[in-house]
């Protein structure tokens, strides 16, 4: 037996929630280019980010949806979960493309919330998804060295 926790290989998938599926749809799919890969009218739809080095996705769910509990013999009995109210999530951006991002968000009318230099020089760009969720574009050296 090891004190230690088994190494993790990192995100494999992350969530928001959102109320209007089709408009979490647009935003992802239309503006942010993410493709959708699975959905289930009224439930969810997942959208792939990257295969490499590993896969790794955004799932959007309806919060109402994912709250009841799995039927005793359903074939995926993922427990209930959910969150209520706006979450954040943070995309890596290569930093020469922060300013190319901000100039697609704001041609297609998303407005910018934030834009600034973390104190060790890296940058993010923060806006809003159509169900309130805080969106980040970061340069991930905003995490490097600490």
């Amino acid at each position: 037996m090891t004190d230690r926790a088994p190494r993790l290989l990192g995100t494999l998938e992350s969530a928001l929630y959102a109320d209007d599926l089709e408009a979490a749809t647009r935003f992802w799919r239309d503006v942010m280019g993410l493709k959708p890969f699975q959905s289930q009218p009224g439930r969810h739809v997942f959208f792939r980010i990257t295969d490499l080095p590993r896969p790794q996705v955004l799932l959007v769910f309806r919060a109402e949806a994912t709250e009841v509990p799995p039927d005793a013999d359903a074939r995926l009995p993922v427990p209930p979960h959910g969150a209520r109210g706006p979450g954040h999530f943070c995309l890596a951006v290569a930093p020469e493309s922060l300013g190319v991002w901000r100039d697609h968000l704001i041609a297609r009318g998303i407005g910018i919330e934030a834009d600034f230099r973390w104190p060790n020089g890296a940058r993010s760009i923060y806006l809003r998804d159509p169900a309130g969720n805080s969106i980040e574009l970061a340069d991930p050296a905003i995490w490097a060295g600490g």
